[in-house]
């Protein structure tokens, strides 16, 4: 593909970004991101075919821009399950107030929009796959609490550190992100990792 239709690309997903959290959760059409953009809905069409391909593409293009797998590599290089485990969390409770707006607005969407509800899905089953590798790494190491088998750590975690979660601590409750992070590691660790 060209420099010039990825830098088309680039602006359509872009659009996309923006325009979902200027709608917060109404539903964005692709006629929309294509007047926002300054092309044609052909033009959209012919590199998304799609509108669910489209948000898919959106929602990792802004993981791609917040440089996701950088934030993640302390985590996936920790030495032990018991500092994988904690730096995961720091690399997602920083990461979460950087996405919010368009994980608010597919949140917002994804109940009646068949689009907006598979984007959502493909980056929580992504942000899932860190919670697996993290407890999967407290699992190998012995230090996984005894009272719990792998997959049902994985999915408290994985509930624990929801959007929901998040925004019930720090925009209702009034939290820090800071004090959220801290307070999940503390929560995690009392959690899932084994007595000493």
């Amino acid at each position: 593909m060209s420099s010039k239709n990825m830098d088309t690309r680039d602006k359509i997903l872009q659009a996309a970004a923006e325009l979902l959290v200027d709608e917060q959760g109404s539903a964005v059409r692709m006629g929309d991101i294509a007047k926002r953009t300054g092309v044609s809905r052909q033009a959209v069409y012919l590199h998304f075919a799609t509108r669910t391909e489209l948000l898919e593409a959106t929602t990792r293009y802004i993981e791609q821009q917040l440089e996701v797998d950088k934030r993640l590599a302390p985590s996936r290089n920790a030495s032990t399950g018991k500092e994988r485990l904690a730096l995961y969390i720091d690399a997602w409770g920083f990461y979460i107030p950087e996405i919010y707006g368009v994980a608010k607005a597919l949140l917002a969407a994804k109940d009646t929009d068949e689009a907006a509800d598979a984007a959502w899905r493909d980056r929580m089953l992504a942000m899932r796959d860190g919670c697996r590798a993290a407890i999967e790494a407290l699992h190998r190491d012995g230090d996984l609490h005894p009272s719990l088998k792998p997959k049902e750590a994985i999915d408290m975690l994985w509930t624990l550190l929801s959007v929901r979660n998040w925004e019930n601590l720090t925009q209702e409750c009034g939290w820090s992100n800071k004090k959220y992070v801290s307070k999940m590691q503390l929560m995690a660790q009392n959690l899932f990792v084994a007595p000493i």
